[in-house]
């Protein structure tokens, strides 16, 4: 089939939207009707060009939800109709990482899907006879993908599209890290540094998981007013005294948990000094530039503290996501003050720039 869809050409460049071809889904693969798409910053890192792993052509994309409109042979996950979330990160419920529970990071499809492929190494795209590749296995950038169906999450058809894709990858994120990753214990203290929509997910996760105070930390008072929405007791704007700060607020000993949403490694350097001695957890979920690095000092972690990353918020994709989603439903988790931009597929460059300027949280591409 022929269908509209958002191209990374070159690096540094425009997307350009046009018409590819969409080949009908393989064994194990769904053709998804895409209805909503939220612009994530993993989105522009990649067309930048700063990703060492990016490829062009490709199909940019992953924060998505849809409608199932046909299945391939011996798909048994989802059926035509249902209503899903697009995951970056699947569950095979197989594989060595999958039926383990201190990993939600699935081996099943991770190589070809790092290449652009899906799983027999092939692609669904094309253009003039040439294969576009996928990106991140979702290609959502576009008015219908074709996905392994271990990389859909099933989610109830009352959540409205539009709100259910944030749950692709960003708020799902900070929601899990603290909720999953870190396990926030209640009565706790937790900072979030960064209020973007991984940060002000941390910070509802935190709420969620009943701490009692939650500081978020953000050069911009505007995302700290949504932080405070979310749950956070507390705010402060950034700085270089950031950590000296913390410590005053909590008697010299540091917060039980610190989460990094950033990407910037200077910050997450503050988010380590901000922990408690003792037992304190800096959960990172910034991705940090190409050749970047992370200093820190020896003792800090003698003396207690302990430091861990989180991966789409150590999410088990299929499971998590229809449990966060209906949440939303019960009132627990807040999700329009994310949407700040409605946009068309032909915009989706001016969501790239909405999100340089710092200019809302999140741009959502309704297709």
């Amino acid at each position: 089939m022929r269908m509209r869809a958002a191209v990374l050409e070159e690096f540094a460049r425009p997307l350009v939207v046009q018409e590819v071809e969409l080949a009908d889904p393989g064994p194990g693969e769904v053709l998804v009707r895409l209805v909503a798409c939220g612009v994530c910053h993993t989105d522009m890192y990649t067309a930048s060009g700063v990703d060492p792993s990016g490829y062009a052509p490709t199909v940019l994309g992953h924060e998505g939800a849809g409608v199932v409109e046909r299945c391939g042979e011996g798909v048994r996950l989802v059926g035509e109709g249902d209503h899903v979330v697009t995951l970056f990160s699947p569950q095979c419920g197989e594989c060595v990482h999958c039926v383990s529970p201190l990993t939600n990071l699935c081996l099943a499809i991770r190589e070809q899907q790092n290449l652009g492929y899906l799983p027999d190494g092939t692609t669904r795209l094309s253009r003039g006879g040439e294969p576009v590749r996928h990106f991140m296995g979702t290609s959502t950038f576009a008015e219908y993908t074709v996905m392994p169906e271990i990389a859909l999450a099933r989610i109830d058809r009352e959540a409205p599209l539009d709100r259910a894709c944030l749950f692709a990858c960003g708020l799902s994120t900070g929601l899990g890290a603290a909720m999953k990753t870190a396990a926030v214990r209640e009565g706790s203290t937790c900072v979030v540094f960064g209020a973007g929509m991984v940060g002000l997910g941390a910070v509802a996760g935190a709420r969620l998981r009943g701490a009692e105070r939650i500081v978020c930390v953000d050069m911009s008072g505007e995302r700290l007013e949504l932080a405070r929405g979310q749950g956070a007791t507390e705010t402060m704007i950034g700085g270089e005294d950031a950590v000296q700060r913390i410590l005053e607020m909590t008697d010299g000993f540091g917060a039980d948990y610190t989460f990094e949403a950033t990407g910037n490694v200077a910050v997450m350097r503050q988010a380590v000094e901000a922990a408690r001695m003792g037992w304190g957890l800096c959960t990172v979920c910034g991705v940090a530039g190409r050749g970047e690095m992370l200093e820190v000092i020896p003792r800090l972690l003698i003396t207690g503290r302990r430091v861990c990353g989180s991966s789409f918020g150590g999410l088990k994709g299929r499971e998590d996501v229809p449990a966060l989603v209906s949440r939303y439903l019960e009132g627990q988790i807040d999700v329009d003050p994310f949407i700040s931009h409605r946009i068309s597929l032909d915009e989706v460059n001016r969501g790239f720039e909405l999100m340089e300027a710092q200019d809302g949280i999140r741009s959502v591409i309704e297709l």
